[in-house]
């Protein structure tokens, strides 16, 4: 048992040297805000500093000891622990030197100073380690002073270090409640940002969901249509396309469970809606309903145009629906225009407008666009930019890559097409 006590009695001492004896710095930061109130505190520190070492003494020639006193409340800005040893050691002094009698009482206000920023920077431990050694050398000063001090002198300098104790614990309490909660909001936004990214990408998959159909209702098709394109085929063949015409339409019942899970609110059975995904051929009935609503675009084409793959034309197509409802949302009355260049192995985009005229109204879009415009561009491992333009217009441009298109046969439709192949 003596082992044991002992061994704890050295830990405690060693937890004590340890944060008691060490001129490790501790900066007070800055408070959050806006930047002429960050050093508000320091501020106020310094002058309380200024005032504090004002009285001084009676003594000229003994001021100068009680303004170096004062300064350590400066000085604990940075070191508090040096600067609470600095003046420990300073205040039996100022209770028996009698030059510096006047200045006693500030002594210990500025000693009470010190302990609080110290408590400030530090765990309730050191706060303790602190506290406690003051509070005993007041007493002891006291009577080994034969009661130099009236006793209300002693409950006042007393009660300053429990408003000391109070203030500190309020202070760090407040602060670690603000820690947790700008950790939490940063969690937050966190999970909001890669939600909002996994709604983008379901909702591009459920529109992807009636060209990747399309495009296995055609391989299914031909692969039931080619054996009666040759006189005789080899039984090896028509069981290989077989097989490929069951992969198609196992890969359809597949895509129909997926479009399940990546449903909507707005289609709550899972059904996908009536009308067919747009293309860019669709881009002139998007632009007459724009300018429908008030904005002037035009567009602008180079390049030979062909038809590309699907998924290229429908993100292209979002593309600039999402620029130009941007637009009329937060630039009014500003004119539009819409570039298309085709290239031999990508589609470029850019759409670009110029400053509002008006005043833009609060918009009550989920304010995800250009997120959901990006995604589109990855999707097809191509790239999307959005930025201001000097002027104060705005720019969005998009390089989606296009790939070679293979050469197959032109779909023909086979008699024994099946009702799954007509209903993707």
């Amino acid at each position: 048992m003596d082992k044991v006590g002992g061994g704890t009695v050295r830990g405690a001492l060693s937890v004590v040297r340890k944060d008691l004896f060490t001129s490790a710095p501790q900066p007070m930061p800055p408070m959050t805000g806006p930047v002429p109130l960050r050093w508000l505190p320091h501020l106020a520190i310094t002058a309380l500093a200024a005032f504090a070492a004002g009285p001084g003494t009676e003594d000229i020639s003994a001021r100068p000891v009680g303004m170096v006193h004062a300064g350590l409340l400066v000085v604990a800005l940075r070191r508090p622990v040096p600067a609470w040893w600095l003046s420990l050691v300073m205040l039996p002094m100022f209770t028996f030197h009698t030059p510096f009698g006047p200045y006693a009482g500030w002594a210990w206000a500025v000693h009470a100073g010190v302990l609080f920023l110290v408590a400030l920077r530090n765990p309730p431990r050191v706060m303790a380690e602190t506290v406690l050694p003051s509070a005993v050398l007041l007493l002891g000063l006291q009577v080994a002073g034969g009661g130099i001090w009236p006793w209300r002198f002693l409950a006042i300098t007393l009660a300053e270090f429990a408003v000391v104790v109070a203030a500190a614990l309020g202070v760090r309490r407040t602060r670690e409640v603000r820690t947790r909660l700008a950790e939490q909001e940063a969690a937050l936004a966190q999970e909001r940002a890669h939600r909002t990214v996994l709604e983008e990408r379901a909702r591009i998959a459920r529109e992807l969901h009636d060209v990747v159909a399309h495009h296995m209702s055609v391989i299914s098709i031909q692969a039931d249509a080619a054996p009666y394109r040759v006189a005789d085929p080899p039984g090896e063949l028509v069981t290989a396309l077989a097989d490929i015409r069951a992969g198609a339409l196992e890969g359809l019942d597949e895509l129909r469970r997926l479009l399940g899970v990546l449903r909507s609110e707005d289609h709550p059975d899972a059904a996908a809606p009536e009308a067919p995904q747009p293309t860019l051929d669709g881009l002139d009935d998007l632009l007459a309903g724009v300018r429908r609503a008030g904005l002037d675009v035009t567009a602008v084409s180079s390049g030979t145009r062909r038809p590309l793959p699907g998924g290229v034309e429908l993100s292209a197509y979002r593309i600039v629906q999402e620029a130009l409802s941007n637009t009329l949302r937060h630039a009014p009355g500003a004119t539009a225009r819409v570039e298309l260049t085709y290239r031999r192995t990508a589609l470029h985009l850019r759409i670009l407008n110029e400053p509002g005229h008006r005043a833009a109204h609060p918009s009550p879009g989920a304010g995800h666009g250009v997120l959901g415009m990006r995604e589109r561009a990855a999707m097809l491992g191509g790239e999307l930019s959005a930025s201001p333009l000097p002027d104060g217009g705005y720019e969005v441009t998009a390089l989606l890559p296009v790939p070679a298109a293979p050469t197959s046969i032109p779909p023909t439709v086979s008699p024994a097409r099946t009702d799954k192949e007509q209903t993707a």
